[in-house]
C-alpha cells in the first residue's frame, strides 16, 4: 500500500506547481488589473493571493514547529500584519514560492508514524491542537479553494487562466517539466523512478 506521507509530500509539490503556474499567470497582469475591484470572497486578485500567503506562513510556521520539536509559536498576529504585506504580484510570488518550498520540505521528510504528530496553532482564542494529516489536508484544501477563485477573477482580464489540474496524471508529465524545473522538482522524485518512465 502507498505511503499517506508520500501521498502528501506530492501534495505539497503539486501546491508549489498550482501556485507557481498561477502566480506566474497573474505577473501578466497590470497593475491596475492585479488591485482591481472583482466579485468574489476577497475584493480583488491581490487581496486573495495575499490571503493565501499569510495562510500559508501561519500553518507552515506551525508545522515546522511541530515537526522539529520547537515550541508553538504564541503570537498569531505576527503572520497576517499587515493582512496585504504585498502590493506587486512579482514580490508576491517570490514569497509564496519561499514558502510553497518549505512546506515541500516539511512533507518530504515526512513518515506515516510522524502524521499523528499533534501540531499547536496560535488562535485568538487560544491554542488549538490538530494532528498533522489533518492540518495538511485543511491547509491543501484552503489553498485550492482560493487559487479556484483567482482562477475564475482571471477570466475577468486579458490574461487566460492557466490550467491547474495537470499535475498528477503521468500523461501530462510534458506540460509540468518546464514549471517544476524552475522549483527544483522534478517527476523522479515525486512519484519515484516507475512513475516517471
Amino acid at each position: 500500500m502507498p505511503s499517506l506521507a508520500r501521498h502528501f509530500f506530492r501534495e505539497a509539490c503539486n501546491h508549489a506547481w498550482a501556485g507557481h503556474r498561477l502566480l506566474t499567470a497573474c505577473m501578466g497582469l497590470s497593475q491596475s488589473d492585479f488591485v482591481a475591484p472583482r466579485t468574489s470572497f476577497f475584493p480583488s486578485i491581490k487581496s486573495t493571493l495575499n490571503h493565501n500567503l499569510t495562510v500559508d506562513w501561519y500553518y507552515v510556521d506551525a508545522l515546522e514547529r511541530a515537526v522539529s520539536g520547537r515550541p508553538p509559536e504564541t503570537d498569531s498576529e505576527r503572520f497576517f500584519t499587515p493582512e496585504e504585506p504585498f502590493d506587486r504580484c512579482a514580490e508576491l510570488a517570490a514569497a509564496q514560492r519561499a514558502v510553497d518550498l518549505r512546506l515541500v520540505s516539511v512533507c518530504r521528510g515526512l513518515d506515516d508514524a510522524q502524521l499523528s504528530i499533534m501540531v499547536v496553532v496560535p488562535r485568538r482564542a487560544g491554542p488549538q491542537r490538530e494532528r498533522l494529516d489533518r492540518l495538511l489536508g485543511h491547509l491543501f484544501q484552503h489553498q485550492i479553494h482560493h487559487r479556484g477563485q483567482v482562477h475564475a477573477m482571471l477570466a475577468g482580464t486579458h490574461v487566460k487562466p492557466p490550467p491547474l489540474d495537470e499535475f498528477f496524471c503521468a500523461g501530462d508529465a510534458g506540460l509540468r517539466a518546464a514549471e517544476l524545473s524552475a522549483l527544483g522538482l522534478d517527476e523522479a522524485e515525486i512519484w519515484g523512478e516507475a512513475q516517471s518512465r
